[in-house]
Formats: C-alpha cells, sequence, structure tokens
C-alpha cells in the first residue's frame, strides 16, 4: 500500500476507537483548570502506548514519541477543558448520541473531539514509525478556554526546540468532510472588559440619598456601540459583546456595586488595543459624572493578536490535504473566536487546521458555545487523517 492508503485504512480501523473515547470525554466533562480524571485517563493511553509523559503544569503534560532516527521535532497539540455551561439535550435537529452527566460542565466546543483525534492520531503515527524520523511531542494543554495552561506549555516545549508545532479545531460552520489550512490570520485576537462600578447602596424609596451604580453601567452600555461608530477604523473590524452586568438582590434595594464584564475581537492588533482604551476611557468618565468609582480587574487587559498560520506550513497542508483527501480543502474562513495557540507563534512555526463538522442532516451546525451545540464524529476521521499527513510530510520534507 501507498503512504495514504496506510495512513487512511489506519484511521478506519481506529474510528470506533475515536468515537469511543469521544464519548465518554463527552459525558463525562472537566472544566478548565480542573481536567483531573480526564488528564488521568489520557495519561493511561500514554503508558499503554509506551510513550513517557512529561508534567507541564496542573493537568497539562507532553508525551513524546522518538522514532529513534535523527531530525526535526514537531508538536501536535490538543485542548482538554469543558466549558462551565450546561448542554441541551437537543441538537439542531433532535436528540444527541451523548449528553453531559455533570451540570455545569459540556463540551460545547469540540474539545473532546480534539481529545479522541490526538488520541488516535499518536497511535497512527507510531505505526509508521519505520518512515518517520525525528521526534513528535504531543501536547495535552490544560485550561485552553481560560488560558490557564499555555503559557506553562510553550515555557517547557521552549527546552526541546521544536521546529513546528500544529493545531486542529473543529467548526461547526464548515460541513463534514472539509479542511481549511489557509496561511495568514485564521482566528481573532482578544480584549477583555472586566471591572466593578460602585456607587452607594440604600432603600429604593430615596434614591436621591443613594448612588445607584446601575444607572451609571447602563450609560456606559449605551455609550460603547457610539464610541465603535465615530472612534473605530471601519476597515478593521472590531466586535464587541457585554456578556455580564451583574448587581442587586432585590427590587427595594439599591446596590453597592455591579459587575460588568464583555470581551472585544479583532484581526488588527493595534485597533483592538485602541478599542479597550476607547472602552476604559468611556467607563471612566460616565462613572465620574454619576458619583461613582470603578476598580478594574486582573482580567482587563488586552490577551493578544490573532492566529496567524505560517505560509510554508501551510504549503506543506495543503498540498498533504489535495493529495490525501481530494476535495476536501477550502480556503476564506476567518473566525472572530479567539485561541491561546497564537502565542505559539510568538517561538515557533505554527499552524492551527479548522476541519468541519458541521451536518444539517444530523444537525450539528450550532454555534460552538451553545446548548445545542453537537458535532458529526465523521468529523474525527478528517482531522486525524489531515494532521497524520501532515506530520509525515513535515517529518520527512
Amino acid at each position: 500500500m501507498t503512504l495514504n492508503e496506510t495512513i487512511l485504512a489506519k484511521v478506519e480501523e481506529l474510528y470506533p476507537y475515536m468515537v469511543e473515547k469521544r464519548r465518554y470525554f463527552h459525558v463525562n466533562p472537566e472544566v478548565s483548570g480542573e481536567e483531573i480524571e480526564t488528564s488521568r485517563l489520557l495519561k493511561e493511553e500514554m503508558e499503554r502506548f509506551g510513550l513517557p509523559v512529561i508534567p507541564v503544569s496542573g493537568t497539562g503534560f507532553i508525551a513524546v514519541f522518538d522514532t529513534g532516527k535523527p531530525g526535526k521535532t514537531l508538536v501536535l497539540r490538543a485542548d482538554i477543558d469543558a466549558l462551565p455551561m450546561d448542554e441541551g439535550p437537543d441538537n439542531l435537529k433532535g436528540p444527541k448520541n451523548c449528553v453531559s452527566s455533570r451540570s455545569g460542565a459540556f463540551h460545547g466546543c469540540g474539545h473532546d473531539g480534539h481529545m479522541a483525534m490526538q488520541l488516535a492520531v499518536i497511535q497512527v503515527l507510531m505505526s509508521l514509525k519505520d518512515q518517520l524520523s525525528g521526534k513528535i511531542l504531543f501536547a495535552f494543554e490544560e485550561g485552553e478556554e481560560k488560558g490557564l495552561g499555555i503559557h506553562q506549555m510553550v515555557a517547557e516545549l521552549r527546552k526541546h526546540q521544536p521546529d513546528a508545532v500544529y493545531g486542529t479545531h473543529l467548526t461547526s460552520f464548515m460541513p463534514t468532510g472539509t479542511v481549511c489550512v489557509d496561511a495568514g490570520p485564521r482566528m481573532a485576537g482578544s480584549a477583555v472588559m472586566d471591572f466593578v462600578v460602585t456607587g452607594k447602596s440604600g432603600h429604593a424609596s430615596r434614591p436621591d440619598q443613594s448612588v445607584n451604580p446601575i444607572f451609571a453601567v447602563a450609560q456606559m452600555v449605551n455609550a460603547y456601540p457610539s464610541a465603535w461608530v465615530n472612534q473605530l477604523d471601519v476597515t478593521k473590524t472590531v466586535t464587541l459583546a457585554v456578556t455580564k452586568v451583574v448587581g442587586g438582590t432585590a427590587s427595594n434595594i439599591i446596590p453597592e456595586s455591579v459587575e460588568v464584564g464583555g470581551t472585544c475581537r479583532f484581526f488588527d492588533l493595534e485597533e483592538g488595543t485602541k478599542a479597550l482604551g476607547v472602552i476604559t476611557k468611556i467607563s471612566d468618565a460616565i462613572a465620574g459624572i454619576n458619583n461613582c468609582t470603578i476598580k478594574y480587574g486582573p482580567r482587563h487587559k488586552v490577551n493578544g493578536g490573532p492566529v496567524i498560520n505560517d505560509a510554508k506550513l501551510s504549503e506543506i497542508a495543503r498540498a498533504g490535504v489535495d493529495s490525501i483527501l481530494p476535495g476536501a480543502l477550502v480556503s476564506g474562513h476567518e473566525w472572530f473566536a479567539s485561541e491561546p495557540f497564537r502565542f505559539y507563534q510568538d517561538y515557533f512555526q505554527s499552524l492551527f487546521a479548522f476541519v468541519g463538522m458541521g451536518n444539517a442532516e444530523l444537525g450539528s451546525g450550532a454555534e460552538h458555545h451553545n446548548i445545542r451545540f453537537d458535532l458529526d464524529e465523521e468529523a474525527l476521521k478528517v482531522g486525524v487523517t489531515a494532521a497524520a499527513k501532515f506530520a509525515t510530510e513535515f517529518l520527512n520534507a
């Protein structure tokens, strides 16, 4: 058999294993920083595979596959955390094939699939050991949704000086069977709003004797869109979402304070930084004229720029996908979600692949972070095939 035929046959053989693992992770999700059992199970699989493990931080770790022949070092990355939200029993079409068993935890972004694919691609590449050179580091990253493990992972990987980092994200906005590995910006940078507006609490019958922070926050929220229109460059899109306004406990009590949270997403770091500055300036001014004080939390900052795919790695990936999965390659998909994967590119050549998992017949097209989110498990085979093909092409180039 040719190399492509060997990879495809092995992926097909491992498909029931992928489905079994993905469903286990889905039914037993653990949120960012609490992936104790998830990490334990993954490490058990590494032991079964005979791969040594390097602890990184908390639940994150790296498994090492050395072909025993000199060559390049490649990192394949998977995230392992679930979202802190409840799951709905139905997708866009009907009942899901499995649902989270834990309240307040849900793999609503595809990380269960990412882990299942990583476990499968390890076995595919190990079966090709005689045809490979160099070393592969399989990075299982803790707490991606909160950025808890990325900096520790990068610090550990720098000790090994990898030549490239490859990651995969299942995407509901692309149909099953498609792969996008375009060069250039892929996912947006982000900035977070995080502050508390404090007034003076009191009885609702005498608002003149209190300072109501709810009025101040309402004015802020109304003012932000005007600033977007008048102060930001329309050719450099920055999205705004105010996602948290928490204050008050009863209808007859003016609260002491209100918590505010939200996010901005952008592909231009300079404009994203400017946007958060505009939010801060507006918030300060409105708090002042309402006789309130404002205190910014540690998350109120620009987290970083967009994920940008390396052009040379993109060429390798595109050629590989076109060779092993004819017709699967698509272009033009940019995603306004953000990913700590962007921090790998500060030190290493990197590539982030989008693998479609949207299927109207199965109802798997709901947006990520939505209670109806579900994935088409056939997409797992596509993701493993694309990753395995990239690894063989990159290491043997």
